[in-house]
């Protein structure tokens, strides 16, 4: 007979040992303090935090990546970038310096936006490790996340960083600095000799900062790049991009370990996807427009702003005076968004589909559009009023269309060639466009195709807004919601950009 062990832990269920045992035991996590506002991420975090945090951080630094790669893929200048982001950072990844307060570091307040950004950081490393091409996405745009920071920094503080990082680099003395003037001044360009005198120069390993040696900024003798201390930036950015590259590594090989816990992966799987287009949830307060005539007579003239997913099944409905289910959900769901009513919706519908009868209409599809709406259903459904509009993301990567079908993405769904024939159909017939699309949608960046077509029918809309200062740099940020893209073109084109300032993403949806 096998002796059973009672005080063996159940595997399976939740541990319970005697507090009298635990009461002295070492704890498992560390608090840590943040006393630079600038972080390379070296030690990752192990106190405990809300699973509610542990999303919605991950979910707000992830719109940050978001928006630095949309204006990477948009060639836009680091200066238009750092203009771009800063509000953006202001409002989902604060970090305000040490100088902004009176007791500095120790200031709860920037203990607790530095522990945010320390936290969200790791949870999407966990998130975008698990292939070489996530990884590598991850790199960039967090590399590109901390130049920027790097460079917004205040010059004082920037030197209080740079001093407690243990980077692999070597100063050059005063006699070495000497004997290699003349190289240094031929090397470095812009550079006088006053400067090498007055500035601190370091020895890395010349593959550490390729940038530099690739234009010619730096001297390299005996394997070693001599870098002067206003280059310093590219010294701490490899060092950063090491750290990562080796950290992501180690996080892809602990990954299985994650399957234990149901809580955490489809959290993270979801994130992963969302790092294609980050998804998007309008709220209430957002789904109406001030003047804007939504009714069921009204849509054929609306349908000008729809965004191309919904202009296609649009067309299409007119076109055959049928949508089968998933495009019928689809677009109900991006009308619902618009602010139409549900007695308009089933008009619309039921006037849009002319070879049926009333009594087929009835039995077969009205009782569906109510069901959106939540009007007739379960509980939980009425309690939630229906469904709320599908975003980008969910168009992208849920339900793809079959044959017959019109529902979906067309920058992904669609071949080049009848994508291109849609968009000249839609008006889009600049070639440049054309060409910057087809190149979009080949390394699969459906949404910033979709935002390029955006900025080209509304360019000189875009550029007032912004030379009368009507609207805030976060209200033209990436579009990755249907109901975002119909609301800004509608407000831009109907000249209403000073009567409503609310087009905006609020809480994403994983």
């Amino acid at each position: 007979m096998i002796r059973q062990d009672f005080n063996r832990i159940d595997p399976n269920r939740r541990a319970t040992i005697d507090y009298k045992k635990k009461q002295f035991a070492t704890p498992t996590f560390k608090q840590h303090d943040y006393p630079h506002r600038l972080n390379i991420y070296q030690v990752p975090p192990t106190a405990e935090i809300r699973l509610e945090d542990f999303e919605q951080w991950a979910i707000d630094r992830l719109r940050i990546l978001a928006e630095v790669e949309a204006c990477t893929f948009r060639n836009k200048t680091s200066a238009e970038t750092a203009d771009h982001i800063k509000p953006l950072l202001k409002k989902w990844l604060r970090l305000d310096p040490n100088s902004s307060s009176a007791q500095g570091c120790a200031d709860p307040r920037l203990q607790d936006q530095r522990r945010k950004d320390h936290y969200s950081h790791f949870i999407l490393r966990l998130a975008f490790s698990s292939t070489e091409d996530l990884r590598r996405r991850f790199m960039r745009v967090e590399g590109a996340l901390f130049r920027l920071r790097f460079q917004a920094e205040n010059a004082r503080e920037r030197q209080d960083f740079v001093a407690s990082l243990s980077l692999d680099w070597e100063a050059v003395g005063e006699q070495e600095k000497r004997i290699l003037t003349q190289d240094l001044l031929n090397a470095t360009p812009a550079l006088k000799k006053a400067d090498i005198d007055g500035n601190s120069w370091f020895k890395v390993d010349f593959e550490t900062v390729p940038e530099l040696v690739e234009s010619r900024r730096v001297f390299v003798k005996g394997g070693k790049a001599y870098v002067p201390s206003k280059e310093q930036m590219s010294i701490v950015l490899a060092g950063f991009q090491g750290q990562l590259e080796s950290g992501l590594q180690l996080t892809a090989r602990a990954l299985p370990r994650l399957d234990e816990d149901d809580r955490l992966s489809p959290i993270l799987d979801h994130l992963s996807k969302n790092f294609a287009t980050p998804d998007s949830r309008l709220a209430d307060s957002d789904a109406t427009l001030p003047g804007a005539p939504i009714s069921a007579s009204s849509i054929d003239q609306l349908s000008q702003h729809f965004p191309l997913c919904m202009r296609n099944l649009h067309m299409t409905l007119r076109r055959n005076n049928h949508l089968k289910h998933f495009g019928r959900l689809q677009y109900t769901l991006f009308l619902k968004g618009l602010g139409l009513t549900m007695e308009d919706c089933l008009i619309f519908w039921r006037q849009s589909f002319k070879l049926i009868t009333d009594d087929t209409f009835n039995k077969e599809y009205r009782y569906n559009i109510r069901h959106t709406y939540g009007d007739v259903g379960g509980d939980a459904v009425r309690r939630g009023r229906g469904y709320s509009p599908f975003s980008c993301q969910k168009i992208l990567t849920e339900h793809p269309p079959g044959s017959g079908e019109s529902h979906g993405c067309p920058y992904r769904h669609f071949s080049i060639d009848n994508l291109t024939s849609l968009l000249q159909a839609a008006g889009v017939n600049d070639q440049d466009v054309l060409r910057g699309v087809r190149d979009d949608t080949d390394k699969k960046r459906y949404h910033i195709a979709c935002n390029r077509v955006f900025e080209w029918a509304h360019e000189n809309e875009i550029r007032q807004v912004k030379e009368n200062g009507s609207w805030k740099a976060t209200e033209l940020d990436t579009i990755v919601h249907p109901n975002t893209y119909f609301k800004r073109s509608y407000l831009l084109k109907a000249g209403l950009a000073g009567e409503s300032r609310q087009i905006h993403h609020d809480h994403m949806d994983i």
